[in-house]
């Protein structure tokens, strides 16, 4: 059973920053990949990252200058770094994974298999 545990999320001021963790167990491949979404009150999901178990990675434009992906194949778990928060970065943060093919290819909620239980971002002015 593949499972996806977030960690990292909490409050902060404008202008601070977070990480955010995400471990992933029970693959039988270590070379998987992951995206990050977030989903804000009364939002769509939407892609911010994703990695590919080579390394390749994007990252939405509007916080590309800001959020950085990361993944440490060894162990399995991919992280978001998130500088200069905007309080318009408040949502859940949502890791998630997919059985076959690159995730950075794939922007649509819809085509991941496997998600983390969330992770509340909240950024106060």
């Amino acid at each position: 059973q593949v499972q996806l545990v977030e960690s990292g999320g909490g409050s902060v001021q404008a202008g601070g920053s977070l990480r955010l963790s995400c471990a992933a167990s029970g693959y039988t491949d270590s070379r998987i990949c992951m995206s990050w979404f977030r989903q804000g009150p009364g939002k769509e999901r939407v892609r911010i990252a994703a990695i590919d178990s080579d390394g390749a990675a994007v990252t939405r434009a509007s916080v590309k200058d800001r959020f950085t992906v990361s993944k440490d194949n060894a162990k399995s778990t991919a992280y978001l770094y998130m500088n200069t928060l905007k309080p318009e970065d408040t949502a859940t943060y949502y890791c998630a994974a997919r059985n076959l093919g690159a995730c950075t290819a794939y922007m649509s909620a819809s085509a991941y298999d496997y998600w983390g239980q969330g992770s509340q971002v909240t950024v106060s002015d």
